[in-house]
């Protein structure tokens, strides 16, 4: 009997590479153990990237997961990596419970009554900030578009003194009061920024990740009946009671196929349940069923980074799925709301405005256009609300950057004082500009680095922001001061950083994003948003490296559109593997010149051969010739199944490094893991112990408490990772694993990220021959499609 895939472990970007397909069946089949993939429950729609048909024969490879919708397969890696299960294969597997007891102490502070302390709220974890923080972007998005679209009354858009004086006016008109009244009003407040006065530091002690509150357990109740019903596994009463909301029973009793909506759950599955519960009424062709389907097309084209589709792909997928009027079902859905349309051309700059929705009859009729000689033809797209919200968003909030700024700021002295010339360069042109893409490898980050210097010594609240630990460390090492960096979840769930000031803004005067490609569009609406005007934004980053885990190529659109200034570094990277992945970006595999043992090349003939040399290199090797601990090597491998996947790798290393039962949960102190506290986010660890909290883990000596409940799912093992998850993060040794079955996998931005996340040593266990020179060559796609571009490029009306 086939099981229904449990989804992937978060942290890498897209669905596990080993799922069972699913069999269409009349009901759905129970959930079983096993090495099969496990609902992710990290807030993001995750399904099981090979249930699509596509029959695997039960092979496990390492580019299974790169499967799209219809069938076709993504380009390795570089469509994002497979999720993982936690479990390992060759541990024990039986997972300990990590206490019997909870600890309900309260939050109340100081001397408060017991009464208020037992109903103070607990504080929310750095991942539960971020996620309301995004919801609270969502809605003022969703407000600002309804005023837009609305009527606008008179004055109703007026702001600052103007507001004032027409409600002054029309007070004095209705009587309400005196004319004189106001001759002895006090004066207005001055302008909030008009000095750059530095806000006081805000220390907070770690706090414990908790885990989010669930479905009522009376909503959750009458799902596991309905799914019960059905013929569905009533373990996904919670998960659905949390993604359908609690009248989840009902909503699931009217249309079945919104199971689709559940993590893990596929087409196969959602069509087995509607069979049980529908009989006779369930068709191919139900309006329900071909609605749920084009949103579940779009969440796991989002998945892989899209935030829309050709309108073109959808059709094919929806052919493949039996449905036999493919353009009425994407008309019906873009009528019914579940997506939004887009024609982005010439005819859609003139006549449409940006980013507004076109009417469902323009699908078709823009099916096959006929345009005039020599005019490329309109593309139409289909895209999620979120996603197009959040593109328009940060479309807008990047030019409301550009145009408030300061334009006559006077940086001449700081950038005499600069290290280099492409750091005095970099100062001069964010002096005179709001908005400033700069661009360059590893050691180009000293230029931010003195950029965020300058604008200190100048009296302005500068600040770095970079995605991972690692990163913040070393962007504080290059400054010299570790109030100048910040995590980016740090800084939006306000843990990290100056804070906000009384309108909310996060109050600097310079803000600078190191690792930019990282940087999703859901992410980067949300900060942009929560800059005031006049905040000067600098986006930084490597444009070789693989993309953000999140939708969205918000850099390299930014760099496309030309929005704003670009400077590039002229500093190169040194040493033997930086001229190694110097000549990568460019498409050449070169032979460098490695006295040290800087670079390394250990050919392998198969699988099992990659595993043993790689533990070989991590256990012996490295810390013998090299001189680095096994405790900072990292392994980096293509995907997360196969025989030198991430599971088999991290299953060697554990029996050689760290053996032990597992006793915590499928871990032992000592362990190295990764936590994964949001979609996209992987954070190192190293198992300390666990008790009635959870399983605590040191993260660069703070600490983490993981509750037990999420311990399965975004806690696993890290002494090897995946390409996605290594970028924006070094190590002093790293060893890259390219076993023979991973050659499709590869890329140029795959190779360009793993081969440059070494400081001091790179060893490469080489077993795919001509495949590494060849995608090394292959020049980089565009590999993701979205509206971001476009929308940067249009001129404002």
């Amino acid at each position: 009997m086939t099981a229904l895939p449990r989804g992937e472990t978060p942290g890498s970007p897209a669905a596990d590479d080993d799922g069972v397909v699913a069999t269409p069946s009349a009901a759905v089949p129970a959930p079983s153990t096993g090495d099969e993939p496990h609902a992710a429950d990290e807030g993001s729609p995750t399904a099981d990237d090979t249930g699509d048909g596509a029959e695997t024969g039960g092979q496990d490879t390492a580019t299974d997961d790169d499967t799209d919708a219809s069938g076709a397969a993504e380009d390795g890696d570089e469509s994002r990596d497979a999720e993982e299960e936690t479990s390992e294969p060759g541990a024990d597997t039986t997972r300990a419970p990590l206490s019997e007891d909870e600890d309900e102490s309260g939050n109340a502070e100081g001397d408060a009554a017991e009464a208020e302390a037992d109903t103070t709220p607990a504080p929310l974890s750095e991942a539960e900030a971020e996620l309301a923080a995004q919801r609270e972007l969502r809605e003022r998005i969703e407000k600002r578009k309804a005023e837009k679209e609305g009527p606008i009354a008179a004055g109703a858009k007026l702001s600052g003194k103007a507001a004032d004086l027409l409600a002054a006016v029309r007070a004095v008109e209705s009587g309400e009061q005196s004319a004189t009244s106001f001759f002895d009003s006090p004066a207005p407040a001055a302008p909030r920024r008009t000095a750059p006065t530095p806000a006081p530091a805000r220390p907070r002690a770690p706090e414990p990740a908790r885990a989010p509150q669930g479905a009522p357990p009376e909503a959750v109740a009458a799902t596991a009946a309905v799914l019960t019903e059905g013929g569905a596994p009533a373990a996904l009463a919670g998960p659905a009671a949390e993604t359908l909301g609690a009248q989840a029973a009902e909503a699931l009793r009217a249309d079945p196929w919104q199971l689709l909506a559940v993590p893990g759950v596929g087409p196969e599955q959602a069509d087995g349940f509607a069979r049980a519960l529908l009989g006779a009424e369930c068709g191919p062709d139900d309006e329900r069923r071909t609605d749920a389907l084009v949103g579940w097309l779009l969440e796991r084209a989002a998945l892989r980074g899209h935030t829309a589709l050709d309108a073109s792909e959808v059709r094919a997928a929806l052919a493949e799925r039996s449905v036999t009027d493919p353009e009425a079902a994407v008309q019906h859905a873009v009528a019914e709301g579940v997506v939004l349309v887009f024609q982005d051309g010439p005819e859609d700059l003139e006549d449409q405005e940006p980013g507004a929705p076109a009417e469902s009859t323009e699908v078709a009729e823009a099916a096959e256009p006929a345009e005039p000689a020599g005019q490329e033809p309109v593309q139409v797209l289909l895209g999620l609300d979120r996603y197009a919200l959040a593109e328009e968003s940060l479309a807008d909030g990047l030019a409301r950057l550009v145009n408030a700024c300061e334009k006559d700021a006077d940086w001449t002295e700081a950038a005499s004082a600069a290290s280099s010339p492409s750091a005095a360069e970099l100062i001069r042109t964010v002096a005179a500009h709001g908005l400033v893409a700069h661009t360059g490898g590893e050691a180009a980050r000293a230029e931010p680095a003195a950029l965020i210097t300058a604008a200190r010594s100048l009296g302005l609240r500068a600040l770095g922001t970079v995605h991972s630990v690692d990163g913040r460390r070393r962007l504080a090492g290059a400054t010299g001061d570790p109030e100048t960096a910040v995590t980016l979840a740090g800084l939006l769930s306000g843990a990290q950083g100056p804070g906000r000031d009384e309108e909310g803004a996060i109050a600097v005067d310079l803000l600078v994003v190191l690792d930019a490609p990282q940087l999703d569009v859901e992410t980067a609406a949300m900060l942009v948003e929560s800059l005031a005007d006049g905040t000067r934004l600098v986006l930084s980053g490597d444009p070789g490296v693989l993309g953000s885990a999140g939708a969205g190529r918000v850099f390299a659109d930014v760099l496309a559109a030309r929005a704003c200034p670009q400077v590039v570094s002229r500093t190169p990277d040194p040493g033997p593997i930086g001229e190694l992945v110097s000549g990568i970006g460019i498409g050449e595999l070169n032979q460098v010149d490695a006295p040290g043992k800087e670079v390394v090349i250990v050919p392998v003939r198969d699988a099992g051969e990659a595993v043993h040399r790689t533990v070989q290199l991590v256990a012996d090797s490295v810390p013998r010739a090299i001189g680095v601990p096994s405790s900072d090597t990292q392994v980096i491998t293509v995907g997360h199944g196969g025989s030198a996947g991430t599971r088999a790798l991290n299953a060697a290393l554990k029996q050689r490094l760290n053996p032990g039962p597992g006793r915590f949960g499928g871990f032992d102190p000592g362990d190295r893991v990764v936590h994964v506290p949001a979609p996209g986010r992987v954070v190192p660890a190293v198992v300390v112990s666990a008790d009635a909290e959870g399983l605590r883990l040191d993260c660069a000596s703070t600490e983490i408490v993981v509750a037990q409940e999420r311990v399965e799912s975004s806690v696993r093992h890290g002494w090897a990772l995946s390409a996605h998850q290594a970028a924006g993060m070094r190590w002093p040794a790293v060893v890259v694993v390219l076993p023979g079955d991973a050659a499709q996998g590869l890329s140029r931005s795959w190779v360009y990220t793993a081969f440059g996340r070494g400081e001091r040593h790179l060893s490469v266990v080489h077993g795919v021959d001509q495949a590494l020179p060849r995608a090394v060559a292959q020049p980089p796609a565009q590999d993701r499609t979205t509206r971001l571009r476009t929308l940067l490029e249009t001129p404002a009306r």
